[in-house]
């Protein structure tokens, strides 16, 4: 059971780590965001993209510990947590505490990098409309208004001022 602890909290570490790089990605990110990179967006974008194929795998395994941790404790078949061994390991107080520190650095992490992908996405949010407002600045600026030219029915005849500064023929 010794060997499953510590791999456990080695696995745990391994999550940690790549929180942690992700949130490290974060700032860069942001930078890209806002000076309009989108080479480095795309770059960050496929980093954090391994990384979270490696939470992945990472958090696989987590699980299949705590099966086999599970099994050697006799709880074979139940779904375990860390939380259920932190709370099951009472007698034994080192490895208690390890998981408990484990447990701890694991959620803040992921806690701090879930803030930040929040923060990202409203800063991403806020990007796509500062381009949908441009958009519709460009075309507003394109278009001319209608003449107030009528028809033989008295509607307007649809007639667009002209596109240039000037309007005379020569």
């Amino acid at each position: 059971m010794a060997s499953l602890m510590d791999e456990l909290l080695l696995t745990m570490d391994g999550e940690t780590e790549q929180y942690e790089k992700l949130i490290s990605l974060n700032g860069e990110k942001k930078d890209s965001i806002i000076h309009k990179k989108l080479d480095v967006l795309e770059a960050i974008t496929s980093q954090e993209q391994a990384i979270a194929d490696s939470l992945l795998e990472l958090e696989k395994r987590r699980a299949e510990l705590l099966r086999h941790i599970a099994a050697v404790m006799g709880h074979d078949g139940e779904q375990i947590t860390v939380s259920w061994m932190i709370d099951n390991l009472a007698n034994q107080p080192v490895e208690r505490k390890q998981l408990i520190t484990a447990k701890g650095k694991l959620m803040e992490a992921a806690g701090n990098a879930q803030m930040l992908n929040v923060q990202t996405q409203n800063l991403l949010r806020q990007a796509l409309e500062m381009v949908e407002f441009d958009i519709t600045l460009i075309k507003s600026a394109r278009q001319a208004p209608q003449t107030s030219n009528y028809g033989r029915d008295a509607e307007t005849t649809g007639d667009l001022l002209g596109k240039s500064g000037f309007d005379a023929k020569q």
